[in-house]
């Protein structure tokens, strides 16, 4: 009998939704990297850095999992393969992180910070790019691929 496949990895990517066109280019890219490193992107489900991550993911057959602050599925953005409503509005945010090998986290608001802010709580890598934070422990990424690089090294570690 032939062995199982090693599991996916879940990688979140959190960010804002209102960003620059720059942003949000960067994290589309960062989906796509990860689907094509075989990868599933864990997101906040809705607009901003979370579609265009999931749009990344997906347009590259990948497979995403949006964690929704509503009750309905309908809250998603299009590129959302698995919807998951919680009810629990922006608390929500330490779901989005949950179990993550790592973080991918670029530029947003409050949200974004609270969700830097749980998983390095849980010890999971975070990954900071485009100058998104500059929270003590977490490990800052110029481009995409150095984003997805470090954060899959970083996984690899744990």
């Amino acid at each position: 009998m032939a062995g199982l496949a090693s599991p996916p990895r879940y990688v979140s990517v959190v960010g804002g939704t209102d960003v620059s066109e720059g942003v949000l280019a960067m994290a589309e890219e960062v989906g796509r990297l990860l689907a094509q490193r075989g990868c599933i992107v864990v997101t906040g489900g809705r607009a901003g850095v979370a579609e265009a991550a999931s749009r990344g993911a997906v347009l590259a057959g990948g497979t995403t999992v949006g964690i929704l602050p509503g009750a309905k599925r309908g809250g998603a953005n299009p590129y959302v393969t698995v919807a998951v409503p919680t009810g629990l509005g922006e608390t929500r945010n330490a779901l989005v992180v949950m179990d993550a090998a790592a973080v991918i986290a670029l530029p947003g608001a409050y949200g974004t910070l609270s969700e830097v802010a749980f998983a390095l709580l849980a010890g999971t890598p975070v990954v900071a790019l485009a100058d998104g934070w500059d929270v003590a422990g977490t490990v800052p990424a110029r481009t995409a691929t150095d984003a997805v690089d470090l954060a899959l090294d970083l996984s690899a570690a744990r």
